[in-house]
């Protein structure tokens, strides 16, 4: 008798979200179905969602964790507003992401998890379960019981058996979705021997199993490969992508990297990632405070080396002094601020916008300095090698902004071709003969970058102000106001080769919105459906943030209304307004998450219909 077997229906994109205690291995189980999509051939986004504490009382709302991807046959931005299937290990994970779901969604549970007292700490006074189904399509899996059967005959204890039961949940979303085993067999294979191993892999094929031949899961989906430009490609986080950056920076320069940290949340796996890349040059230094990171890049910069320090926004307002020092002696390092939710501590692991003023103004004085933000997690590689080639041509420290969303979310990312990256090396002098260190470009105005120790170039470099020229120590009032001049024209003259402001919509109309960093995907994804609606919206996103584009007061200009979507209480909306006068709205959100697609499309439509009854 053949085998029967079920129907599948084929979708064009899917969001999912797995959901369970920190200690339930959420971000492990989501980061391998990513993987596996990537590999089937979709488009994807994921966002991670970690709980601030460390060890959270188990079953607790406090200590949920929660990934989402979304993967489609298509081009797509962000992780999706609303998740179609929650996987939701607990009562808690339950509670604290169904208000999330899309009406008519899935919701798979661990059915054994929903004790009388995991009910409580969940806030629950009954199951939840039988009401839920009058909206959400509710599948119960005795996930935990399942497992321990699936291992009764390996010599593990009761823990490290349950422990693998995210692998059971990860068996049957393949199995649905139709994704391939093999890179996650194959990654299991590299990291764990013996019933470890064992355990991993035979869940997880029961997991399988069990979506295949339960008559609970009456169909699978399919969807199918994108169609996307030719090339390799890997999954990239924005953090990963970062420190990649870094190490391509120090190849096209072709001077040795230096990295000054001091461990926070979510900036440490840069540090991390780059410690494995010695054989590049590259130097890692794990500092005792923030300001001896910051000093410590400065030094290296000082020495010849490329100079770099991350952080998060709390770590990026303790390097703000050592920072001035850097642009009073004019040197050529690069501070990566991965903002979060704050003030002080705040929530370290969520996402934020809030540090552009810091950024701008948050040294004592007139202290210029570049800032950029990426807007993709891919793009955070590219941002670093831009960061380094304005520092050392303009020898002037340089602030990236990035933020915790870009830092943990990913994408497919096309692996450029080596030979296409900009490549100046930095050419240093070793005939000292009418070598002046003090002699600035006429260009750039920046002075050479002339490294202690060589023979000839013997300078002084100090945190007082100094004489142009010489370097001598002078406190002529006339002295200071040329110089205070002369470093705002420096980095006021970057401008000049900067690219100017790109338009996605037409280039003129009655509504702009204006975003950057991280906010580049909902934007963008809110504009095009807008625009695909027949409403007249055009968007741009910022790259540089100082010195802005040239041409960014008269694209402004150009649109009868402006709005500025950003997370934090409306930093660039401030400093567009005081800037180029324009008349703009704001879209404020400071919930420590990305915007939703749905809600600037709100503020779009509320903002052109608005302005049609008004011309009527």
């Amino acid at each position: 008798m053949s085998e029967i077997k079920k129907p599948a229906e084929e979708l064009e994109r899917v969001a999912i979200r797995f959901a369970g205690d920190s200690g339930d291995g959420m971000q492990l189980t989501g980061t391998r179905f990513t993987e596996s999509t990537a590999l089937a051939g979709n488009d994807l986004s994921t966002f991670p969602d970690f709980p601030a504490e460390i060890r959270a009382p188990i079953g607790s709302l406090a200590g949920v964790s929660g990934f989402q991807v979304h993967f489609a046959n298509q081009d797509i931005r962000t992780p999706a507003d609303h998740p179609d299937v929650l996987v939701a290990m607990n009562p808690a994970a339950l509670r604290t992401n169904v208000g999330d779901l899309r009406p008519g969604g899935m919701v798979i549970v661990n059915s054994d998890a929903f004790t009388k007292q995991n009910l409580e700490r969940a806030g629950y006074e009954e199951n939840p379960l039988p009401a839920l189904g009058e909206r959400y399509r509710v599948v119960e899996v005795p996930l935990t019981s399942l497992n321990r059967e699936a291992l009764k005959d390996l010599k593990l204890g009761s823990r490290e058996t349950d422990r693998s039961k995210n692998f059971f949940a990860l068996g049957i979303m393949y199995w649905l979705y139709t994704r391939p085993m093999e890179p996650t067999v194959r990654w299991l294979q590299s990291r764990f021997r013996g019933n470890v191993l064992e355990a991993n892999l035979r869940v997880l094929k029961a997991g399988h199993a069990f979506g295949e031949t339960s008559e609970l899961f009456p169909v699978s989906f399919v969807v199918p490969k994108a169609k996307i430009q030719p090339g390799v490609y890997r999954n990239i986080t924005g953090n990963t992508a970062l420190a990649w950056g870094i190490v391509a920076a120090g190849v096209q320069l072709e001077r040795p990297v230096f990295l000054g940290a001091y461990p926070i949340t979510p900036a440490s796996d840069v540090l991390h990632e780059l410690a494995r890349y010695r054989h590049f040059q590259v130097k890692t230094f794990q500092a005792e405070d923030e300001i001896a990171a910051a000093c410590s890049a400065i030094g290296a910069s000082f020495a010849g080396h490329l100079g770099i320090c991350t952080t998060s926004g709390p770590g990026f307002i303790l390097k703000q002094e050592a920072l001035g020092l850097a642009v009073a002696a004019e040197l050529p390092v690069v501070v990566v601020n991965i903002q979060r939710a704050g003030p002080s501590t705040g929530m370290p692991t969520k996402t934020e916008q809030a540090d552009l003023l810091a950024a701008l103004h948050g040294r004592n004085s007139d202290s210029p300095a570049p800032v950029l933000a990426p807007a993709t997690p891919g793009d955070c590689f590219h941002i670093m090698i831009e960061a380094f080639d304005l520092a050392v041509r303009y020898m002037t420290p340089v602030i990236v902004l990035s933020d915790g969303y870009l830092a943990n979310s990913s994408e497919p990312w096309l692996i450029p071709d080596v030979q296409t990256l900009p490549r100046r090396p930095v050419q240093h002098r070793t005939n000292p003969e009418g070598f002046q260190p003090f002699l600035r470009d006429a260009e750039t105005l920046a002075r050479p970058w002339a490294i202690p120790g060589t023979p000839g170039l013997e300078h002084r470099l100090t945190g007082l102000e100094s004489e142009d020229g010489s370097g001598n120590v002078s406190y002529l009032p006339e002295n200071h106001q040329r110089m205070t001049d002369l470093r705002a024209a420096k980095v006021a003259g970057i401008a000049r080769e900067l690219p100017p402001v790109e338009v996605n919509g037409a280039e003129r109309g009655k509504l702009l919105l204006v975003g950057w960093g991280g906010t580049h995907g909902a934007i963008t994804s809110a504009v095009n459906d807008a625009r695909a609606e027949g409403f007249d919206v055009s968007s741009i996103h910022l790259r540089h943030l100082n010195p802005f584009p040239q041409n960014l007061g008269e694209v402004l200009g150009r649109f009868e209304q402006v709005l500025v979507c950003e997370l934090n209480r409306g930093q660039l909306w401030r400093l567009l307004r005081a800037e180029f006068l324009v008349k703009a709205e704001l879209l404020s959100k400071v919930q420590g998450q990305p915007f939703k697609v749905s809600e600037i499309r709100a503020r779009i439509e509320k903002l052109l219909n608005t302005s049609e009854g008004d011309s009527q």
